[in-house]
């Protein structure tokens, strides 16, 4: 595999975890929102990955000597959640029911900030990977000097 591709690669799995951080944390942000410009609570979102051949000039001549295709990751699509709605008996609050009830998003924080610590390992990981392509061209280019 080629210096650029592994880049490729990498970037694309950055750009998906980044995706994936920025909608941990609108979760985590509007876990107690109970009014949203669309009209009710929020709705927990998540983030659904896919594999994508890499768009590189070397990555066909790779796949061919590989006798594979090369893939990276994107993100697919960003799903509102279908989980119901929690009912909390709060009669003050100013978006209670007639009964005495206000929805809330069902999130749960613990699991958010879980998804969040393996999205967070995940782009360290492929930070990681980025700066050993950096050094191993780096090592390349002092051979091809020396």
């Amino acid at each position: 595999m080629d210096f650029m591709t592994a880049f490729d690669i990498a970037a694309s799995a950055l750009s998906a975890q980044r995706t994936n951080l920025n909608v941990i944390s609108m979760n985590l942000a509007n876990a107690k929102t109970t009014r949203t410009s669309e009209g009710g609570p929020y709705q927990r979102r998540s983030v659904t990955m896919a594999a994508t051949p890499v768009d590189s000039p070397f990555s066909s001549a790779m796949n061919t000597a590989l006798d594979r295709e090369i893939k990276g990751v994107r993100v697919l699509d960003i799903a509102v959640d279908s989980r119901p709605f929690k009912r909390v008996y709060e009669p003050g609050h100013p978006d209670a029911d007639a009964e005495g009830y206000v929805n809330y998003p069902d999130i749960n924080v613990v699991e958010e900030m879980t998804n969040m610590l393996t999205a967070m390992r995940s782009y360290e990981a492929n930070v990681t990977t980025i700066e050993s392509i950096k050094t191993m061209f780096q090592k390349a280019l002092e051979l091809g000097r020396g």
